[in-house]
């Protein structure tokens, strides 16, 4: 999640990913899970996380009885599958939005339930289908039907690093030769094409005014970036199939809040909160925090707790300060929970990634149902293939990886995948090919001879 970036911060007695977050399974064919444990075998005796058992609760009045709960579970969890079905349709056919299918489905559905029970079904149908926001990071009024299965789910499941994901680079850093990459430089503009300097194949500008002539230039920036910044970050600019393939992606908006607790939250509540409104009752409400989709205990942890803000209001909570959303979270699992004796956390981490301008937003997904084109598009280099002028710009990255977007295995495809076009064009090309100037030069003096 979060873009397939790292982002690993030490709280209380846990590593807090703020970043790509992952669950204890396992998973030791995941190439993730395999890269962490190169350097650092798995320690035997660390613990793995208790099965999460959520408690539904209604906004006001509590828990809710056993047998609608787990009845409207199961057929949620149906519907989930329908619209799973309607990408594997395939064709251009659109089935509309995600949020009015699974309303209307969620309509059909409530019909069959004694009058008694309709209400908490509606609850749990219309909360699980709120959780799916966070899963996009953003509003499922904006995503297709279609979207919900053109995801690819990685061998081995999901994996949690004990030291936290930063764990996964020690053994590629270590290998890298010490002042070789350079840190703390944003870049002004790229040159490249028709457009590069002095018979370079591409120059890197710096915002400092430093220049970095290059062979190839990898961008990895996120399809935030690369939508606010495309048009003034490359000279010439991108194509237009690029920019069509950005349209019809969208860079959701999600955000994770930390809470640490002075003593352990079991001592006043057991279970993960799932929160169940229905659609009147999110509408109605006027803060940010109608955005919290769950509040989850973190594993192996016993004084932290995780809650999950997805859509506008993730992006509304950055500009609360930390006092507000504490107050605002205690707050809200004070009334989910029935107990006013929750305390308020001694200490509240929290993710930004919309505000910062080095991300503007958390994940991509698909806005349109382009069967995967649209990530093929965006991670094809420029020039491309059609061009006499071997690859100058190349693409990597989450959003340029049909079926794997927003993890971090995803992002590590994508850079070995680029890692390995530019050693395939090494071996073509004998080393570096040739700048146009320097060829076209090459090419007058042969004529010149003949």
């Amino acid at each position: 999640m979060k873009g397939g970036r790292i982002n690993s911060c030490w709280l209380g007695d846990i590593v807090a990913e703020l970043g790509a977050h992952w669950r204890p399974d396992n998973c030791f064919t995941h190439l993730v899970h395999s890269l962490a444990a190169s350097e650092n075998p798995p320690r035997p005796g660390v613990p793995g996380a208790l099965h999460t058992r959520g408690l539904f609760n209604r906004a006001v009045t509590g828990k809710m009885a056993y047998p609608p709960t787990i009845s409207a579970y199961y057929k949620f969890r149906q519907i989930e599958e329908e619209a799973a079905q309607l990408y594997c349709l395939g064709g251009n056919k659109q089935h509309g939005s995600l949020v009015n299918f699974m309303s209307l489905r969620i309509q059909q559905e409530l019909h069959e339930y004694p009058p008694e029970q309709q209400e908490d079904a509606a609850r749990i149908m219309f909360g699980l289908a709120h959780i799916l926001s966070a899963r996009c990071a953003s509003d499922t009024a904006l995503l297709r039907a279609d979207h919900s299965c053109c995801f690819m789910n990685m061998p081995g499941g999901d994996v949690r690093v004990p030291l936290g994901l930063i764990a996964t680079l020690a053994p590629i850093l270590r290998q890298i030769p010490e002042g070789v990459i350079r840190y703390c430089k944003p870049v002004s503009s790229i040159y490249w094409g028709t457009s590069q300097k002095a018979g370079h194949r591409a120059i890197v500008c710096a915002c400092d005014g430093e220049e970095f002539p290059a062979d190839y230039v990898i961008t990895t920036v996120s399809l935030g970036v690369l939508g606010c910044n495309a048009g003034r970050l490359f000279c010439p600019t991108l194509s237009a199939a690029k920019i069509d393939a950005m349209r019809c992606l969208g860079y959701g908006y999600c955000n994770k809040i930390f809470l640490e607790y002075c003593r352990p939250f079991w001592f006043w509540h057991k279970g993960d909160l799932n929160f169940n409104y229905q659609n009147n009752e999110l509408s109605c409400q006027s803060n940010w925090t109608k955005g919290i989709t769950a509040i989850e205990m973190v594993p192996n942890s016993n004084h932290v707790i995780c809650v999950w803000v997805a859509g506008e209001e993730a992006m509304a909570m950055e500009c609360m300060s930390d006092k507000d959303v504490a107050e605002d979270v205690t707050d809200v699992m004070r009334c989910s929970s029935g107990n006013q004796c929750l305390p308020y956390p001694v200490t509240v981490l929290r993710s930004r990634w919309i505000s910062d301008p080095f991300f503007c937003g958390s994940y991509s997904y698909e806005v349109e149902c382009t069967g995967g084109e649209a990530q093929r598009t965006l991670a094809c280099p420029l020039p491309g293939p059609d061009s006499p002028i071997p690859p100058i710009l190349l693409f990597a990255g989450e959003a340029t990886v049909p079926g794997h977007f927003a993890t971090v295995a995803g992002a590590r495809i994508s850079g070995i995948r680029e890692a390995e076009r530019i050693v395939q064009l090494t071996i073509r090309y004998k080393g570096p090919p040739i700048p146009v100037e320097c060829q076209a030069s090459r090419q007058q003096a042969t004529a010149t001879q003949i």
